[in-house]
């Protein structure tokens, strides 16, 4: 009888040990397999800065060129001063899809273990040094204090890597203010200068009386560098391609519309500015800092691998970061695709 008794629980520990091993395998396998198709999604939360660098953007949720596209998906929207800021965002997945400089970008996709993914262009230029009139020269710079908008941004990134070129580091104090602060500082005489996007670098030219001393253009092959991409979580991007593909939509749309349109498409960013900001910009403001941003979906992939070697030149990062995975352009190209347009190809970032 005990024997039997015996039997029995070991016959339903072994049942019990089976259903185990297989829940934990359930599990781990579903932990460990991509994100399922899941439609559409109910929600889609974007973040973007209040700049001119991301009038697509200020555009697209303005003239609801985005939920037109999205349908039933409802759209959130954040706005943050610069990129390090959005990318904890991200990564505390209180963010789905942002836009975002290229330097933050590739950061986020360092930091997430490849769980963000490029997926589109937004916006080429509109980054400048500019400087205190009696500043004439680079070598001008030393001993001076020069504002970026945040640690380890983009254009932060930037004028680290400018420093170390030219033999400056530690010679060049740098501050890290928002860049309304930076504008006040600049008036009090507290900084010197600051490597800035648009509209901050006309705000301290034509407010406040500025010289541009480097136009990031000038630094880049043919003036082309990618100041503004769209970056996504890869859970979100996995669970709903076609929300990322009809955000895109709206983001392509945006653009071709500020391009037949530019003077409303100042306008509507002007707009938008003064609900996101507080201020509206005066028209040479305005004007000059559209004059130097070219609005595109084109990611300009061949940089990244430039960008990603800036980083380390600015001290930012030990070694630069390989790139393999970092992008998907497969919802860029079919809404490209759509419109008889080419397609984005870059062997280097994709899978």
């Amino acid at each position: 009888m005990r024997t039997h008794h015996r039997s029995l629980l070991a016959s339903a520990l072994a049942v019990l040990a089976v259903a185990g091993a297989l829940t934990g395998c359930a599990r781990a396998g579903s932990s460990d397999a991509p994100a399922a198709n899941q439609g559409a999604a109910s929600e889609v939360r974007l973040g973007y800065f209040p700049n001119v660098t991301h009038a697509p953007a200020l555009i697209g949720v303005k003239k609801g060129f985005f939920t037109k596209e999205l349908g039933s998906a409802k759209l959130t929207t954040q706005t943050f001063n610069a990129g390090p800021d959005e990318v904890n965002a991200l990564l505390g997945n209180s963010l789905d899809v942002a836009f975002i400089g290229s330097g933050p970008a590739i950061n986020a996709f360092t930091k997430s273990k490849g769980t963000i993914q490029l997926v589109s262009g937004a916006v080429s230029g509109g980054a400048q040094l500019v400087v205190k009139p009696d500043i004439t020269g680079v070598a001008g710079l030393k001993g001076r204090t020069i504002a970026t908008p945040q640690l380890a941004n983009t254009q932060d990134v930037a004028l680290k890597k400018f420093l170390a070129q030219n033999k400056l580091t530690d010679q060049v104090k740098i501050t890290n203010l928002d860049n309304p602060k930076t504008l006040d500082a600049f008036r009090k005489g507290e900084v010197d200068g600051g490597w800035l996007p648009e509209p901050w670098a006309s705000r301290l030219v034509a407010d406040a009386g500025a010289k541009v001393l480097v136009d990031e253009k000038t630094l880049w092959p043919g003036g082309r560098f990618p100041s503004t991409v769209v970056i996504v979580r890869s859970e979100f991007l996995q669970q709903h391609p076609e929300t990322v593909r009809a955000l895109l939509a709206g983001e392509l749309a945006a653009i071709d519309w500020a391009k037949s349109s530019p003077a409303e498409a100042k306008t509507v960013v002007n707009d938008s500015l003064k609900e996101l900001a507080g201020s509206t910009l005066s028209s040479a403001v305005l004007d000059r800092a559209f004059d130097g941003i070219e609005l595109t979906t084109d990611p300009i992939p061949g940089e990244f691998g430039q960008l990603a070697q800036d980083s380390v030149t600015a001290g930012v990062v030990k070694s630069a970061v390989a790139l393999k995975g970092f992008a998907d352009f497969g919802p860029l190209n079919k809404v490209l695709g759509a419109r008889r347009l080419p397609a984005v190809e870059a062997p280097d970032l994709t899978k």
